[in-house]
């Protein structure tokens, strides 16, 4: 955590505030830690990490929502 604030002090902290954490992704897609994982894994989102925590765009999570259910249907 701060890692991440001391970028958004540094420099871009509008578009750094965007980003969202695993949790929030995992509440809007309501999937699993493991789900966003696997999803990682294969390509179908991207992320930035900063030491163990990863972030993603809010415009990449909103492109997968349609498509949960046919990328991970039995995790769901």
């Amino acid at each position: 955590m701060e890692k991440v604030a001391a970028l958004q002090r540094k420099g871009d902290a509008k578009r750094l505030g965007k980003w969202l954490t695993g949790e929030e992704v995992c509440g809007q897609l309501r999937i699993s830690q493991r789900t966003l994982q696997k999803l990682r894994d294969r390509g179908f989102i991207g992320y930035s990490q900063i030491g163990f925590r990863f972030y993603y765009k809010p415009e990449d999570v909103k492109r997968l929502i349609p498509l949960v259910g046919t990328i991970c249907p039995t995790d769901r």
